[in-house]
């Protein structure tokens, strides 16, 4: 009889889970102002006829807070890889020295700053939606389980665990964005 609600639980859990890498993914790629390789985790190069993530064709690391470098695992990827992260739309450019690429970051302006919360926040505001949507899922599932026996009691437990982990999943996207937004804002 519970096992429908475990079922429920569990998908409800993954669902939310899911919704969490996804937040985390996109969070990641709001600079705050400093150089991390993994702003360059979306750039796709073109690798003699196949687009290949970029780190496949080179070696992307810090130097400072403010650079980035690309060192090519074959000199003659430097080209490509300089147009695929212009191409990128991240308003980054690239400077070619004929080793490595020198790519440095602009200080945010105050407007670009609000303007990153407000994307962080949309970001997280999605990821409830998720979580809600997994949550109205389950509570679905749980009430259909009457129909295969489930006690009144086991239906309302059901929704109260389902609850309780939708407030626990709700709270981690709170607590991700108010630090990314603190993130973005610190100077």
């Amino acid at each position: 009889m519970s096992e429908m609600i475990d079922l429920a639980y569990d998908s409800a859990k993954e669902d939310m889970q899911k919704a969490m890498d996804r937040l985390d993914n996109e969070l990641r790629k709001l600079r705050a102002g400093k150089a991390h390789p993994s702003m360059l985790d979306s750039v796709k190069v073109d690798y003699y006829g196949s687009l290949t993530p970029l780190n496949q064709v080179g070696n992307v690391s810090t130097t400072d807070p403010r650079t980035l470098t690309v060192q090519a695992y074959e000199k003659s990827m430097l080209d490509p890889i300089a147009m695929a992260i212009t191409n990128a739309n991240l308003g980054l450019n690239p400077m070619n020295n004929g080793e490595v690429l020198i790519i440095s970051i602009p200080a945010l302006t105050e407007e670009r700053r609000r303007d990153l919360a407000k994307q962080a926040k949309t970001v997280g505001d999605n990821a409830n939606v998720s979580i809600r949507n997994a949550r109205k899922d389950a509570n679905d599932a749980v009430k259909a389980s009457k129909d295969d026996g489930a006690s009144e009691d086991a239906i309302k437990a059901g929704e109260a665990n389902i609850q309780s982990l939708t407030n626990d999943f709700t709270k981690q996207v709170d607590d991700r964005i108010s630090a990314k937004e603190k993130d973005i804002m610190t100077v």
